[in-house]
């Protein structure tokens, strides 16, 4: 009774807070949940395998959506749009859709930072990738791991593309990444058309996605603006996963670049594609830890395949042996056959922080729910990597207009 003595802007204003306050708590609830995803998952898995590939499935698709309707409402072209118009004699209060000047623009990210600088840099980024993935299927996987490199060290702007003495891109962890000319390709072509304009960082960040795409695995929109960093030592490259390390210190490295357990796995998921060199599993399958002795959480059968596959530590073996050229999850499944290629694939499984989740993405329902999870979740962590220690400010990088060199 006392609310109907409340003008209609009162209620308007009680109602527009009220939403506020209802959104703000469900994000704070949402981010805890996320926070600590890997502590609810395990404990949910003992109550029931299909309540939890439920749970991360709706956490996924609805932090896609929020990705979705943000660059839907960006990409509108009507800087007039109201919210909460109808006809001239209805309508008493309007929302204007604040307006971002190009200054403002220059230190964020944002799915439209290139729509007027660059408008044609994402078409020619497609057709180059594409054709350099049909002239060799295995550099989508190389630039996937090119680009992890580049975001696991001083985040996600470009460094490991620097090639001069005592760079990254020199150091140990970094001899057997492939994909430079792709960048070099696509940069070049973009320079003759927007000179100037677009990040190697941006280029790098998005030929990832584009080869996920070409591979059959998820798109996810990109958001740019970074900036090219301006150090790279190779020192730091070393500090990159490389197959050998234990779960916690996983977790550690991806923790220190605001990433949790959840992406630890999906990520880990990449490794549906690509191939390993032999070195970097020769003491797995002839001296583990010093034994003499092969590993023996290894299949028999597969370990009978690794060891006549790698002979020479110069050759190279599929990280996944079912479906090495289709990004699909059976790179999980490998795992409960004890078939993942390196320490660390392996690991994913025998370790109770992990194998929960591992559980969670082979699913096993009739309709195969375990591949829309993991495109769903995969698409999810892969732009949460590509913000990592992002350069969005003018001081604090560059634009490279060659992706190997500083600029003069």
């Amino acid at each position: 009774m006392a609310s109907s003595s409340l003008s209609f802007s009162e209620h308007w204003l009680l109602a527009t807070t009220m939403a506020l306050i209802c959104g703000s708590l469900s994000y704070i609830v949402y981010d805890a949940i996320m926070a600590t995803a890997s502590e609810l998952l395990q404990r949910l898995l003992m109550i029931s395998p299909l309540l939890l590939i439920l749970i991360v499935h709706c956490l996924s698709t609805a932090t896609a959506k929020s990705g979705e309707n943000y660059d839907q409402s960006y990409d509108d072209d009507d800087d007039d749009k109201q919210y909460g118009s109808s006809s001239p004699g209805d309508t008493i209060f309007t929302l204007q859709v604040p307006k971002l000047d190009e200054n403002t623009l220059d230190n964020l990210l944002s799915f439209g930072y290139y729509r007027k600088s660059c408008p044609q840099f994402e078409s020619i980024l497609h057709r180059k990738v594409k054709e350099w993935i049909q002239k060799d299927t295995s550099l989508g996987a190389s630039l996937l791991r090119l680009h992890f490199h580049d975001c696991a060290v001083r985040g996600c702007d470009g460094s490991i593309l620097l090639n001069h003495e005592k760079s990254e891109r020199r150091a140990k962890a970094s001899k057997t990444l492939r994909g430079f000319e792709v960048i070099d390709d696509i940069k070049s072509e973009v320079e003759k058309q927007c000179p100037k304009t677009v990040s190697c960082a941006d280029i790098l960040t998005a030929a990832a996605r584009d080869a996920t795409v070409e591979l059959g695995g998820p798109y996810w929109a990109v958001a740019y603006g970074r900036k090219d960093g301006r150090v790279s030592i190779a020192e730091e490259g070393e500090l990159v996963p490389m197959g050998h390390e234990n779960m916690t210190s996983l977790i550690e490295i991806f923790q220190s670049m605001g990433l949790n357990v959840l992406d630890l796995v999906v990520l880990s998921g990449a490794h549906t594609i690509g191939r390993a060199s032999c070195g970097s599993i020769q003491d797995r399958i002839y001296n583990y830890q010093g034994t003499g002795k092969p590993d023996p959480s290894i299949d028999p059968k597969y370990l009978n395949f690794l060891q006549r596959k790698c002979r020479w530590a110069s050759d190279y073996v599929h990280l996944d042996a079912t479906t090495p050229n289709t990004f699909d999850p059976l790179y999980f499944i490998n795992l409960k056959k004890k078939m993942g290629l390196l320490y660390t694939d392996q690991l994913l499984y025998s370790d109770s922080r992990t194998s929960p989740l591992v559980s969670a993405l082979v699913g096993g329902l009739p309709t195969n729910p375990s591949s829309l999870l993991f495109n769903r979740q995969f698409a999810v962590s892969m732009a949460k990597l590509a913000n990592v220690g992002v350069l969005t400010v003018q001081d604090e990088g560059e634009i490279r207009t060659n992706c190997n060199f500083l600029n003069a």
